[in-house]
């Protein structure tokens, strides 16, 4: 197994752990331009570097809210999921055809793959099919080809299953592109390409091409390799514009991420112009973490006749969650609330929740200053980055995860106790994010856990933390943090 024109790789960088900023040298960097590239927080170095699809102008911005970005957050889950993760969620089959017989599989064996396909599974560290991949691959090697839509979150296998229904219908005899899958940026792109060379690796004379920008074909010499990989608007080129790749010769169609790629403007209907040159027979696969309604019809307008797995995802709840607020009057107040409530109760691992990346900062060197572990988790880091911090938070390098919205959801630390927000999650109408607020404190409380939440509140925002207890049905106390005696019963 080969490819052609690989990608270069991005290694993740690392640097020393947490260490003590000097206020003298707090003061020379002057807190609103505050970087620390040499006071490295984990993960405060090179932290200008912006993510694909940037500008450095507006990243730069320390004073701007971070925006998540689906794609990153995709991106992100990949690297920090590198081993199948145990899902909980019950999988709902919903056939094109009910009266079929419906089957699973316990065993890769089952599947009666060749050979080199079973070595490369192995190879991989895969035992045995995760959850989706049993309900998944007997319908996705089917004789004949069934069409699939499938919601999955990353760390569940689906990369796997689609690479391996694209292994198990290219012809290696046969030098033209066979297998086309679409991914919503270049690094996601890089990702399957990777599970497909790992997968590959003992499938003789199968090849993979990557359809990314910056990467030239000669027109002359065409595309010889079986499974093409890339993204909408360089795969449009390719296809329309170069005629480098003959759409009715395409066996197997894989759309992956979907719901990133709807997010991303212009990519939908370029996905759609591609599927529509199909030829009838062609396999069409649909993945997407979330099946939001714009989701479903962008599904069922491009996928015909499907087979359709979905996940009945835990629904988060409050309800093992003490939920706490403090009256502040300024930041400094917030901050010696925290510091009585960290002194105060015993403290597995906490996230700080920040509404923007400049008070982010300034909490973090307070936080050193004072000779805690911390880092610092927000959206100017690159992916690679932002998983290498939170690797660390995980290992318990660090005690305290300080972060903007960009860790508001889908990352699940068993060792989390504790949920601050030391800003409200607002919109842009100055209103309370409930859908924010959830994802945050949900942090805590997981895996039938009990969790703590704070909530540091200016006395002119406390009608909005009322319209969050109103909206959630849910009790949120009034804490005096000068009260040491109140703060250690909470623990019992």
């Amino acid at each position: 197994m080969a490819s052609s024109s690989r990608g270069r790789g991005v290694a993740g960088k690392t640097w020393p752990g947490s260490h003590m900023v000097s206020s003298t040298a707090r003061r020379e960097l002057g807190f609103p331009s505050l970087c620390l590239p040499q006071k490295t927080s984990y993960g405060f170095t090179n932290a200008s570097l912006p993510l694909e699809g940037h500008s450095k102008s507006k990243m730069d911005n320390d004073s701007d809210e971070d925006v998540v970005d689906l794609a990153a957050n995709s991106l992100l889950n990949k690297l920090i999921r590198q081993s199948l993760v145990e899902s909980s969620h019950h999988v709902e089959v919903l056939q094109k055809d009910p009266r079929s017989p419906l089957y699973s599989v316990k065993t890769f064996e089952e599947l009666q793959l060749k050979q080199e396909l079973l070595r490369g599974i192995y190879a991989m560290g895969y035992n045995r099919p995760s959850k989706i991949q049993e309900m998944a691959l007997p319908m996705m090697l089917a004789c004949p080809r069934q069409n699939l839509i499938a919601q999955s979150q990353s760390g569940t296998g689906k990369t796997a299953a689609f690479v391996l229904a694209m292994l198990s219908s290219v012809s290696a005899d046969k030098k033209f592109p066979q297998c086309l899958c679409l991914s919503p940026t270049y690094e996601l792109a890089m990702q399957t390409g990777q599970v497909v060379e790992r997968m590959g690796q003992f499938c003789v004379n199968v090849n993979v091409m990557y359809a990314v920008r910056g990467n030239r074909v000669s027109r002359a010499l065409g595309i010889t390799q079986q499974i093409v990989i890339g993204t909408p608007g360089t795969l449009l080129d390719w296809c329309f514009k170069w005629k480098l790749i003959d759409l009715t010769k395409i066996c197997v169609f894989v759309l992956d991420e979907a719901d990133v790629m709807i997010d991303t403007q212009g990519f939908s209907d370029q996905s759609i112009r591609i599927q529509r040159a199909l030829q009838p027979g062609c396999q069409m696969l649909l993945f997407s973490a979330t099946f939001e309604d714009f989701v479903w019809q962008f599904a069922e307008r491009i996928i015909p006749e499907p087979n359709v797995i979905k996940l009945r995802t835990e629904e988060l709840t409050l309800d093992n969650i003490r939920q706490f607020y403090v009256l502040c009057r300024h930041r400094s107040d917030k901050y010696r609330a925290l510091c009585n409530i960290y002194g105060s109760i015993t403290i597995g691992q906490a996230i700080i929740f920040c509404q923007t990346r400049q008070i982010a900062k300034w909490l973090t060197v307070e936080m050193m200053e004072d000779g805690h572990q911390v880092s610092l988790l927000s959206g100017e880091l690159t992916v690679e980055q932002r998983a290498a911090i939170i690797q660390r938070f995980r290992d318990g390098k660090e005690k305290v995860l300080i972060t903007t919205n960009v860790c508001a959801r889908g990352i699940d630390v068993k060792q989390v106790t504790i949920v601050v927000n030391f800003d409200l999650p607002l919109n842009q109408d100055y209103e309370p994010n409930y859908e924010t607020y959830l994802h945050r404190i949900g942090r805590t409380g997981r895996f039938g856990k009990k969790g703590l939440a704070f909530n540091m509140i200016e006395v002119d925002k406390l009608p909005l933390l009322m319209k969050i207890q109103e909206h959630f049905k849910s009790q949120i106390k009034e804490l005096d943090p000068e009260d040491m005696d109140e703060i250690e019963k909470i623990e019992n």
